[in-house]
C-alpha cells in the first residue's frame, strides 16, 4: 500500500479564523490524506519549520485577515532559502483574496488559490492530482533536520513497501544514544500539553540541548488522519525541538508500523531526549513492551477514569514506571490519587519477586495547563535526573564501565 499524501494546514499569525480550515481538514481526511494541522496564529518561521520536519508535500494556508500577498510570499521564499522548494504552497481566504491578488500570489510562487464558492471536491481533486504522484528527484538537504525528515519519510515509505532506504550524507551518531521517554494514556488526559511543558523546562535547563518528539494519532487503512498535536504545542515551536507526527495507518496498539525504525533513527541522532507519544489508548494497550528502545514509560491519566473496577483493568498500571494523574485540580483528583496509589501498591511485591528488588513505581499529580506547576516540575526532575531506570532496561553503562 502506497504512503498517503501528507500536507500541512494552518492559519497565519494574527488570524484566529479556523472554522473553514477545520471543515477542509475533515474533507481531506475522508479522501485519504494525512493532515498535519499546525493551528491558527502561526508565524512564517513556525510554518516552514513544521513543514520541513514533517516532510509534507504541500502547505495549505487559510487566510481571512488580509496581508495574504506578503504572507504567502514569505512562506514560499523561506522554503526556497531552506532548500525545501519541493514543498509547495496553496490556500484560500473566502472573499478576502481577490482574483487580482491571486494573480500576484501565483507570480510569487503560490501554486493555487481557492475562492469563495469553490467546492470541496475541486480542492480534493487538486491535491490528489498535484501531490498524489511520487516526488521527482529531491534536492540535497541543506540541514540535519531536513535530511532527518527525508529519512523518516523513507522509513515510512519502506514500511508501506514503496521505497528502499538510502544512505545519508549526514552523520548519525552511534557513540551515544538519546534517553527515550514513552508517554501513553487515554485520549483527553493531557499528554500533549504535559509534554509541551516538559519541553519548556528542558529548553530552559539546557541552552544548547536538543529534543525530539515522535507523536502519533489514529488513522484507518484507506482513509487519512488528523495529526493535530502540533496545534496544541506552544513551547515546542523552537528550532531546538524536532517533532514528527505519525499516523497509525491501520495498526492497533497506538503506534505506526514504522515507529520502531523511526524511533531507532531518532535515538541515534543528536538529541538529548526523544519523547514518543502514543495514540490515546485503552485498557489493553501495551505499546512499548516489544519496542526495546524506550527507557522510561509514563502513563498519563485523568481523575475521571470510572470506578475502582475499571482501574483494575488498566494493564499499563502494571507496567508504567511513572503514573501521572493530570488535571489534578478537578474535584475527584484526591480520591483518584488515593485509589491509584493503592492499585500501584499491589504491584510492588510481584515486581520485587521477579528480581527487581521491590522498586516502586512513581505516582505524580500534575496540572499541565497551569504555568509553573510544581507537579510538572517534579516529573521533569524525575525524568532528567536519570536515577529512575525503566522496568525492562538496565541502568546505562557509563564510559569505561564493563
Amino acid at each position: 500500500m502506497a504512503s498517503p499524501i501528507r500536507i500541512l494546514t494552518t492559519v497565519p499569525i494574527c488570524d484566529g479564523h479556523d472554522s473553514a480550515i477545520n471543515t477542509i481538514n475533515l474533507e481531506f481526511i475522508r479522501h485519504g490524506i494525512e493532515v498535519i494541522y499546525l493551528g491558527y496564529h502561526r508565524s512564517v518561521g513556525d510554518i516552514v519549520r513544521a513543514a520541513i520536519q514533517e516532510d509534507v508535500r504541500a502547505i495549505g494556508i487559510s487566510s481571512y485577515n488580509g496581508g495574504h500577498i506578503e504572507f504567502f510570499a514569505e512562506v514560499v521564499n523561506l522554503l526556497r532559502k531552506k532548500g525545501a522548494d519541493d514543498i509547495k504552497v496553496f490556500g484560500g481566504g473566502g472573499g478576502t483574496i481577490t482574483h487580482d491578488d491571486a494573480a500576484i500570489m501565483k507570480r510569487k510562487g503560490v501554486e493555487e488559490v481557492f475562492f469563495a464558492g469553490t467546492s470541496l471536491d475541486d480542492m480534493m481533486k487538486f491535491v490528489h492530482q498535484r501531490y498524489g504522484k511520487p516526488r521527482a528527484k529531491r534536492s540535497q538537504a541543506k540541514s540535519f533536520d531536513q535530511e532527518l525528515a527525508h529519512r523518516l519519510t523513507e522509513i515510512e515509505d519502506a514500511a508501506a513497501g514503496r521505497k528502499k532506504i538510502r544512505n545519508s550524507k549526514f552523520e548519525i551518531r552511534t557513540s551515544r544514544r538519546s534517553r527515550v521517554i514513552g508517554f501513553t494514556g487515554p485520549g483527553g488526559a493531557g499528554k500533549t500539553t504535559l509534554i509541551d511543558e516538559l519541553v519548556l523546562r528542558f529548553l530552559n535547563q539546557n541552552p544548547k540541548g536538543r529534543i525530539a518528539i515522535l507523536s502519533h494519532d489514529p488513522s484507518v487503512v484507506g482513509e487519512g488522519a488528523l495529526l493535530g498535536d502540533r496545534a496544541t504545542m506552544i513551547n515546542s515551536q523552537d528550532d531546538r525541538v524536532f517533532m514528527r507526527s505519525m499516523a497509525t495507518r491501520g495498526q492497533a496498539g497506538g503506534l505506526s508500523p514504522a515507529t520502531h525504525d523511526c524511533l531507532a533513527l531518532l535515538a541515534r541522532s543528536e538529541f538529548d531526549y526523544v519523547i514518543i507519544e502514543t495514540v490515546g489508548t485503552g485498557q489493553e494497550a501495551m505499546p512499548f513492551q516489544k519496542n526495546g528502545i524506550v527507557d522510561l514509560t509514563v502513563l498519563v491519566m485523568n481523575p475521571d477514569y470510572g470506578s475502582r473496577l475499571q482501574l483494575q483493568k488498566i494493564v499499563m498500571l502494571d507496567l508504567a514506571d511513572i503514573v501521572v494523574v493530570n488535571k489534578s485540580d478537578l474535584q475527584r483528583a484526591r480520591t483518584a490519587h488515593t485509589e491509584i496509589e493503592q492499585r500501584l501498591e499491589q504491584n510492588r511485591p510481584a515486581r520485587g519477586s521477579h528480581g527487581e528488588g521491590g522498586r516502586s513505581q512513581q505516582l505524580i499529580g500534575t496540572v499541565a495547563k497551569r504555568h509553573r506547576d510544581p507537579g510538572v516540575d517534579r516529573l521533569f526532575d524525575l525524568i532528567s535526573s536519570g536515577n529512575l531506570v525503566g522496568r525492562d532496561r538496565p541502568a546505562r553503562r557509563t564510559k569505561g564501565s564493563k
